[in-house]
């Protein structure tokens, strides 16, 4: 899959699975990181890990395998790393807390009707 490709199968399973506050950042401009971050919540730890999981085994599936699996603070922040794509699920309070948005404003919020939209 492309970047791009991947970035789009991860928004619209975690939009499927009821993520909260997804956010989709292209931060390929701003740092060799990634291409892009997405960003989501959960009212709950449980569900921070049943997304984190889900994700994963979807994208395997897909033939996509996380290169690195971080767990922050009990699930209450996970973070996949697809090398172009990373993506953080985080429990609401940590989200808050953290504020990913705020550290990356320079990047490019990608609408999530243009995600969800069909190719």
């Amino acid at each position: 899959m492309t970047a791009t490709e991947k970035m789009k199968f991860a928004a619209r399973f975690l939009d499927s699975k009821k993520a909260h506050e997804l956010s989709v950042l292209k931060v390929s401009e701003l740092t060799i990181l990634a291409d892009y971050f997405i960003i989501c919540s959960a009212p709950s730890t449980t569900q921070v890990k049943a997304l984190a999981d889900g994700l994963e085994e979807a994208l395997e599936a897909a033939g996509e395998r996380v290169l690195k699996r971080e767990g922050k603070q009990g699930f209450s922040w996970i973070l996949l790393d697809y090398s172009d794509v990373i993506v953080h699920i985080f429990y609401q309070e940590t989200r808050e807390f953290y504020g990913l948005e705020k550290l990356w404003a320079d990047a490019v919020e990608i609408p999530m009707e243009e995600i969800l939209e069909e190719d």
